[in-house]
């Protein structure tokens, strides 16, 4: 038996690394500039601390270069190949910044790139290695580009199913969030941009976001919404952070002093920048106040206004300097001042090998839901009709808005499929418009597949959780003409199925990118052993969902109230014993696994040791039962005892764990101490309250067959 030891996720997709190990190299070494500081400019010495190189250059820039570096130049920008631009300052050698909007791929129209699935299939994956080589593959390609701040990821919490950038996020859970955060970030920041972390806070909805209140408590905030940006902050070490369009608790995020200053600046000691959302500036002196350093695009609030606030003293010069210093700060961090980028916007960034990974990210981020008498995976040989325009002549790839990419291709599910197959194959196509059409040709084919999809964008949230269109009835047209029907979706988010009794089997595929019809044709023919799990919950009725009130969404009178409270996500399920049509965390293989042999050290936690300096090592052995190789994701979650008011359970580690048939494995989680603490409101601190902590240890949020105890002593 092997043993391999975790310290937080343990992930097996070592080939993506090996796959961007030259590509990082090479594009390093591009990079490379040996710029040589002169007595004029001292700050431009790269042996001198950034921070110290900040403070010289500071001294040198005049009151108006100083304003131009806090916000942007307008949009469409002057080059008009960025979302966000601030022009390079000549005199003292600063540097352009250029934005660059993307969360699957580098965004505002820029061609000859790479269309990466969406951020939620790679987190479906629950590998921090994949995520990790996501970012890298972004930022490689945005560093191409001449982008230098990447505007992404997109690690708010999904709390309402229906949210239109769901697709853009990592799911429901604060900790899973955080994990991918980490990764992502690391990995585009890896390759040159500065990471940006959006939105914050209480980004939850799409639905009124210009003007939307987010009405939520103190405990919630700190326990649901902030732990992703504490993350990305303390473990990431992101560069930027943009405040959201929403008001929260009544403040816009971006003059809020609560969440700029107390949270970000004092709790989390965020020493990079806050830049706004296009257009999410309400104000100048309240927000250079609450901490605010940077407007986008343009400079209604931080030009002029900010100038002439200075000037008649409402904001002081070492306010202003401090603002600045932050940007300069980061700059210098990240090696802007002293790297050339190797490209510009008309460089061809793509490669054979990124578009090996994007087909390989879609992949593991599939989702086997259900698989009844094992129809999956397909004999070759089988006559299979392909139905809905999802599979065929529309397929649908990536979300909308700021998100998308313009793929250099896009291969259908049924090109996919025909490939597969082969010359001689027996394979039919309906694009389901005409359901009684469509019925024939699955009636004919010894298998069916129906794709179905729903379509999410920045901008709007969905209606609901049905299927659009006709594409209900054309899944139970289809079953009932063929027995052997199976359901391939692409969402962005979870979906109602009221016909799930009718089908044999079902895979979510989210949004797969460019390689879509290939990697899930890999996954149907079992070329691919499918190992994603559930980052957020699928409900069974419209009604059975945590923000099923007006109220909480959209909201009532430009008012979400946040009533659900700590119950986001699996919490609410758990909470009120309703079972979801599919849990968190869950997923099917063509294997079997089996957890044995749960150890925990210590057992014993002393509440009055910080929270930085106890950790709780779990260590589970997992086996493959089955009969073929495959990958397995171990999960954590804590049950707290019920004085401390906390939701049933919680996810606090988690590992993903290839095994080959009959392999065995030891597989060690390590526990940060906050998975035994909550947030005490009263006296503004997190804290361990004495009693009895349950860990519990399976492969989903409703699947923990082993569990042991954890005593919090005072």
């Amino acid at each position: 038996m092997k043993t391999i030891n975790i310290r937080v996720n343990c992930v097996y997709l070592t080939f993506a690394i090996s796959l961007l190990v030259g590509l990082t190299a090479a594009s390093r070494s591009t990079a490379a500039d040996s710029r040589t500081p002169n007595q004029s400019q001292p700050w431009m010495n790269k042996a001198l601390p950034a921070g110290q190189r900040a403070n010289l250059l500071l001294r040198a820039m005049t009151l108006d270069e100083k304003i131009t570096l806090v916000h942007g130049a307008g949009y469409p920008t002057p080059l008009k190949a960025y979302a966000g631009y601030v022009p390079p300052n000549t005199r003292l050698g600063i540097p352009a910044l250029k934005l660059g909007d993307g969360r699957a791929g580098v965004g505002n129209g820029a061609k000859d790139v790479t269309l990466l699935p969406a951020p939620i299939a790679a987190s479906a994956s629950w590998d921090t290695v994949l995520m990790n080589a996501f970012g890298r593959v972004l930022g490689e390609e945005e560093w191409g580009k001449g982008t230098n701040v990447a505007l992404g990821p997109t690690i708010d919490i999904v709390r309402v199913p229906e949210w239109g950038r769901a697709f853009e996020t990592y799911g429901e859970d604060p900790y899973l969030n955080g994990q991918m955060a980490v990764a992502e970030i690391k990995g585009i920041q890896s390759q040159g941009p500065i990471a940006d972390a959006n939105m914050y806070l209480t980004m939850n909805q799409e639905t009124h976001r210009f003007r939307q209140d987010s009405v939520v408590g103190e405990r919630t905030l700190q326990e649901i919404y902030l732990p992703p940006f504490q993350a990305a902050i303390q473990q990431g070490h992101v560069g930027t952070i943009m405040c959201a369009y929403v008001k929260t608790n009544g403040i816009f995020s971006c003059e809020s002093p609560h969440l700029l200053s107390d949270f970000l600046r004092n709790e989390l000691d965020f020493s990079g920048w806050v830049m706004s959302d296009w257009g999410a500036t309400h104000s100048t002196v309240a927000a250079v106040r609450a901490g605010f350093d940077q407007e986008m695009p343009s400079g209604r609030y931080y030009g002029q206004a900010l100038k002439t606030a200075v000037e008649n003293g409402q904001v002081s010069t070492a306010t202003l300097d401090e603002h600045v210093r932050r940007i300069l700060v980061t700059m210098f961090r990240h090696g802007l001042f002293d790297r050339r980028q190797p490209g510009n916007w008309n460089t061809n960034v793509r490669t054979a090998e990124q578009a090996l990974f994007s087909r390989k990210a879609a992949e593991q981020g599939m989702v086997l839901l259900k698989n009844q008498s094992n129809i999956l995976p397909l004999a070759g040989n089988r006559s299979i009709a392909v139905i809905g325009a999802d599979g065929g002549t529309k397929p649908l790839a990536e979300g909308g808005g700021s998100s998308h990419v313009v793929p250099p291709y896009v291969v259908s599910p049924l090109e996919g499929i025909r490939k597969r197959l082969g010359k001689g194959a027996q394979l039919g196509y309906s694009d389901g418009s005409d359901l009684a059409q469509a019925a024939d040709v699955a009636r004919r084919a010894a298998v069916a597949i129906v794709f179905a999809s729903a379509p999410e964008s920045e901008g709007s949230d969905r209606p609901n959780l049905e299927l659009p269109g006709n594409q209900n009835e054309l899944i139970s047209s289809v079953a009932s003409a063929n027995p052997n029907t199976i359901v391939v979706l692409n969402s962005g988010g979870a979906v109602l199925m009221p016909w799930i009794g009718q089908v044999r089997a079902v895979i979510e595929a989210w949004y797969s990118g460019q390689e879509d019809g290939n990697a899930i044709a890999a996954v149907l023919f079992g070329d691919v052993n499918p190992s994603g799990k559930l980052p957020l919950t699928f409900p069974r009725t419209a009604m059975e969902i945590p923000t099923n009130a007006p109220r909480q969404w959209p909201g009532v009178d430009g008012r979400s109230v946040y009533a659900e409270e700590l119950d986001v996500g699996y919490r609410w399920y758990d909470a009120r014993h309703i079972q979801p049509l599919f849990p968190f965390g869950y997923g099917l293989s063509y294997t079997t696994f089996k957890l044995t042999h749960l150890i925990i050290s210590p057992q014993k936690l002393t509440g009055g040791q910080s929270l930085n300096d106890a950790r709780v090592t779990a260590t589970v052995s997992i086996a493959n039962t089955g009969r073929r190789a495959g990958a397995q994701v171990v999960e954590a979650y804590v049950e707290q005892p019920k004085t401390n008011g906390e939701p049933p359970r919680q996810l606090c580690g988690f590992a993903k764990v290839f095994l080959r048939s009959g392999e065995t494995r030891d597989v060690t989680l390590t526990l940060n101490r906050r998975a035994f603490s909550i947030y005490d409101v009263q006296r503004a601190r997190w804290k361990s309250p004495a009693g009895t902590y349950e860990l519990l240890v399976g492969t989903s949020s409703r699947d923990l067959p082993l569990s042991t105890r954890i005593t919090v002593q005072r």
